[in-house]
């Protein structure tokens, strides 16, 4: 007789079996028993079920902390289908296990999907940020390093891929990183220019303040929004006049990214200004401005509770 985890993994396969919650739970800690079960199933199920039986676990796993789908999201990073594979890779975001080191650099570098390439660089960033706090053995951060770099460096790559890579490798404190992001800044390609921006925020080296003061004016309402989330991960209240300016930005999307910053950036200015907000006759900058003050006292008082 079948066992419900038994019969769970044999009905995956039956593209008429709705995907229920309360059954795919039980793939949650697969024993290794199952997981081979698994993936014997796995292998002759069709490619667009696999993708959403992918994606309902990744949402699951989002959902409820409890849940660990992470041996199938190991396994599906091989699987024939880019999209099952770019999926398996967001879904171990949370893990930091460092035997994914290997096989993310694997698929960064040789994967046919451009789509996978992204969505490996951007899950190396986690290792990036681990190697920054000294939570990866050396050996570990420079392959990290290294793959980054190089692909960082590698014109014959996708810009998308390139992109991710830098955003990646942002948090290291490294001079060839300082000079990856400059360099990504100072080139002709827009999309590059803008993940140079975020990748500033990310580096959180003071230095970078006065090129994104400078791009708080841009007339590219996009490059104005990223500069924006970069000076609030800087966290300088030296941007804080000039982020004041923006709250009547023509673009909205500006707006409310600058009410935010000023809420995590902090100070008595900063206050001022988003209690004013509190009287706009915008409703959404009303609740924006509502929501930027509770983080600040949050910040500003740990043990701050709104009721």
């Amino acid at each position: 007789m079948e066992s419900p985890i038994e019969k769970t993994i044999a009905d995956l396969g039956n593209s008429d079996s709705p995907l229920l919650t309360s059954r795919l739970i039980d793939l949650s800690n697969l024993n290794s028993e199952e997981l081979r079960l698994f993936k014997q199933v796995w292998a002759a199920i069709e490619p667009k079920r696999r993708r959403q039986i992918v994606h309902r676990l990744v949402e699951l796993a989002e959902d409820n902390f409890e849940l660990n789908f992470d041996s199938i999201f190991k396994d599906c990073q091989k699987d024939q289908d880019a999209e099952v594979r770019s999926k398996a890779i967001e879904g171990l975001w949370e893990s930091e296990e460092t035997s994914l080191i290997n096989p993310l650099i694997n698929l960064l570098e040789q994967d046919s999907s451009e789509k996978v390439q992204a969505a490996a660089a951007t899950a190396l960033g986690k290792f990036a940020m681990l190697a920054e706090h000294k939570k990866l053995r050396s050996s570990h951060t420079f392959k990290v390093c290294q793959a980054l770099l190089t692909v960082i460096g590698d014109k014959s790559k996708p810009i998308e891929v390139r992109c991710r890579a830098l955003e990646a490798a942002a948090p290291l404190s490294l001079p060839e990183v300082k000079k990856a992001i400059m360099e990504a800044y100072q080139s002709h390609n827009s999309r590059l220019r803008i993940s140079s921006i975020y990748a500033m925020g990310k580096n959180c080296d003071h230095s970078w303040l006065p090129i994104l003061l400078k791009e708080l004016a841009n007339v590219d309402a996009e490059i104005r929004y990223e500069v924006v989330g970069a000076c609030s991960e800087l966290g300088e209240e030296e941007a804080i006049p000039y982020l004041i300016e923006l709250l009547n930005d023509p673009d909205t999307d500006v707006q409310m990214t600058a009410i935010q910053a000023l809420g995590k950036i902090g100070g008595s200015e900063a206050k001022k200004c988003l209690e004013q907000c509190l009287d706009s006759p915008s409703e959404v900058v009303q609740q924006a401005a509502e929501q930027a003050l509770d983080e600040l006292e949050a910040v500003e008082d740990p043990f701050f509770f709104k009721v």
